[in-house]
């Protein structure tokens, strides 16, 4: 399930389009860039992957504009037209949502952030879950990237702490 269009390895562009997301998440920059780095070389995808943490206001708007959806949602991503052999693509991230499902489920912000990042990467390799077949695939393929970055499994109610951070 990977793009057939590679360029060369970068490390994400991390725009911090609300400051909130300063306070919430120790070391913000390394967290998204080692989740995004971990799931791009899971993948084997490599290209420009741009991050933005960005408030729901943000967010539903383009998901209203892009999907229909007139209300915000956890993360988006936006593929690069697949042009001149390059891979890669934009990954937009609602803070309130965030916020309120790590607090719903008892989770750290940073390793929900880590998850989320992770999650926004495979959406840009191709991978979904709109199927169960495909969202098990996904979920299992998140589980071992998230291992890898001490992240416990995020499908597993309770456990999602990120060892070594604090949110």
């Amino acid at each position: 399930m990977q793009p057939d269009l590679k360029a060369g390895r970068d490390a994400p562009d991390v725009t911090v389009a609300d400051r909130r997301w300063n306070r919430a998440v120790r070391h913000l920059a390394r967290v998204v860039e080692r989740a995004a780095g971990a799931a791009l070389a899971a993948t084997g995808c490599h290209g420009p992957v741009t991050v933005v943490l960005a408030d729901d206001r943000t967010v539903a708007r383009m998901n209203w504009r892009h999907r229909g959806r007139n209300k915000p949602t956890n993360v988006l991503t936006f593929e690069y037209p697949a042009a001149g052999g390059v891979w890669g693509g934009d990954i937009i991230i609602a803070f309130e949502t965030v916020a309120r499902e790590a607090q719903a489920a008892g989770r750290d912000m940073a390793a929900h952030l880590a998850h989320l990042v992770v999650h926004g990467v495979l959406h840009l390799a191709q991978y979904d879950h709109h199927h169960p077949g495909e969202a098990r695939e996904m979920e299992m393929r998140e589980a071992r990237i998230l291992s890898g970055l001490g992240v416990a499994n995020p499908w597993k109610p309770g456990r999602m702490v990120m060892r070594g951070a604090r949110s």
